[in-house]
């Protein structure tokens, strides 16, 4: 495949504040499947079976549950800088400049926000796990995180200036962004408010999708969307609103794709009537799914 030129390798984890961290930690180890690698007086770190250090923090603080930020994994150490630079010339503001990182995990690191409070940590030199693999029903690392944005172009304009992010395409209601392999590591969608809309698990297959579905039900988590089949990325999917009105989802068979890739437009994503995936088997999202990919704000 054809190399894609980005600052940033991938996305690696997601960090929340939760008002109950003991009743997280049993959902996201005895029903979600991850594993704790690291805790503090106040915040646990999970990990899935990939190299990842962790995919998820969550940090107990009362009132409704936030979102702190989004970390991405940078290339090399000298991009830690450009986008600190490039974040400030694109209307956004440096949070905290590049310096060590006082978590497990550790690494350099810089957080930065856009104009509209979305924040992004970019990390180099992290610790990595050499005991990757994968494991069935087991989340292996992030496949995406999905923001919502009023303004949706201008958002698509900070990824690419500051993060060097790629359109991989763009429907009536979202805009793809790729900056490896994958087909988008970062997607927004077009909504009134700028809240998260869900984090995506990758997981090892289909299989495991589907029994990630039967599991959340038995534990008393419907599926609020699926099982089905997206059409821009192709991946599977099941939806699911976690503790606290996070929506997560289980995800497989992400696509894989480079510079040749052609980006869609809005009129190369059409369904018919009464559809909103390829396999046409589920009902559309639920009501309270949607209110729910609304209902996370970041910090202010």
């Amino acid at each position: 495949m054809t190399h894609l030129s980005s600052l940033v390798s991938g996305l690696r984890s997601v960090a929340f504040n939760v008002p109950d961290l003991a009743a997280a930690e049993h959902f996201y180890t005895s029903v979600w499947h991850l594993d704790v690698v690291a805790r503090s007086v106040d915040a646990i770190y999970f990990r899935g079976t990939g190299a990842d250090h962790h995919l998820l923090a969550l940090h107990q603080a009362q009132g409704a549950a936030k979102i702190r930020c989004v970390t991405l994994r940078a290339r090399d150490v000298t991009s830690l800088e450009i986008v600190a630079k490039a974040a400030v010339q694109s209307g956004g503001r440096v949070l905290q400049p590049v310096s060590q990182l006082d978590e497990p995990g550790g690494g350099v690191a810089v957080t930065v926000a856009d104009a509209d409070g979305r924040i992004f940590q970019l990390v180099h030199g992290d610790a990595l796990h050499t005991d990757a693999h994968e494991a069935r029903d087991k989340p292996v690392r992030l496949a995406h995180a999905v923001l919502n944005s009023h303004a949706v172009e201008s958002t698509r304009k900070f990824m690419e200036s500051v993060f060097d992010f790629s359109l991989a395409d763009r429907t009536k209601i979202m805009a793809f962004m790729r900056c490896n392999h994958d087909h988008h590591s970062i997607a927004f969608g077009d909504t009134d408010n700028d809240a998260l809309n869900h984090v995506a698990f990758l997981m090892p297959d289909i299989d495991s999708v589907m029994r990630g579905g039967g599991r959340m039900r038995d534990a008393g988590y419907g599926i609020e969307w699926g099982p089905g089949r997206h059409g821009p990325g192709d991946n599977a999917f099941n939806y699911f609103i976690g503790p606290f009105d996070i929506v997560i989802e289980y995800t497989a068979e992400v696509q894989q794709i480079d510079d040749s890739y052609q980006t869609g437009q809005p009129g190369d994503w059409t369904w018919p009537s009464g559809r909103v995936d390829q396999w046409g088997i589920s009902a559309p999202p639920s009501a309270k799914l949607k209110e729910a990919q609304k209902a996370i704000a970041f910090v202010s």
